[in-house]
């Protein structure tokens, strides 16, 4: 049997029917939206676009990184419906130029990647940031293999810890770093009870970040 790539797996199920993980953005994006300045904004691991639309919709611009082309493609069509614009870019985080001092935010929601991918990723991220420009990441720990179907990869070494995301975001100062457990209502994929770590993490605009 063939052995299907990341981007194909990912084509596969968001060729189901819309939407995989809903059209609603994410809960902890919505009460943390508002801290966002001003300006562009970067979403990574995007999908079908559901935080893109609402943060486009609050004014920002907003690009979508994403693996699948069938996921943007779902993406701009939500985006159409909602009558708001976002740009997509078909890419692999690993070799993705985030840019430096580009962004107003960087939304990380349910990016799950290897751990020895995260640092690199998350160093980009920071050097990315404007200054004053926020970190907003939401993703499932290793407690959430205890709820095997409610959602997240079953690969543990996918699933970070709030200690492991310290380590990876000096820079930031973080204001919120927490693992809560919380119920989860987002499409097929994502629900019921659920462990996830939330970060809020802001670019000092000068002098050392305070931890």
């Amino acid at each position: 049997m063939k052995i299907r790539t990341p981007a194909e797996l990912w084509n596969a199920r968001y060729a189901e029917p819309f939407a995989s993980y809903g059209t609603e953005p994410n809960d902890y994006l919505r009460t943390v939206a508002e801290r966002i300045p001003a300006g562009p904004v970067l979403c990574l691991a995007e999908g079908e676009g559901r935080n893109a639309v609402y943060l486009a919709g609050r004014g920002h611009q907003v690009t979508a990184v994403d693996l699948s082309d069938v996921g943007l493609a779902n993406a701009r069509e939500l985006a159409a419906q909602h009558g708001v614009t976002i740009d997509t870019v078909v890419a692999d985080l690993t070799t993705y130029d985030f840019g430096n001092s580009q962004w107003a935010g960087i939304i990380s929601i349910w990016a799950h990647t290897p751990s020895a991918m995260r640092p690199g990723l998350h160093a980009a991220c920071v050097r990315a940031l404007r200054p004053g420009g926020v970190f907003v990441l939401e993703a499932y720990t290793p407690r959430q293999l205890d709820r095997p179907g409610v959602g997240g990869p079953p690969d543990p070494d996918a699933l970070p810890t709030p200690a492991e995301l310290r380590r990876d975001l000096p820079g930031l100062r973080l204001e919120h770093c927490a693992e809560v457990d919380r119920e989860i209502t987002e499409g097929k994929y994502h629900h019921g009870p659920s462990t996830t770590v939330q970060i809020l993490a802001i670019k000092p605009e000068s002098g050392a970040p305070q931890r």
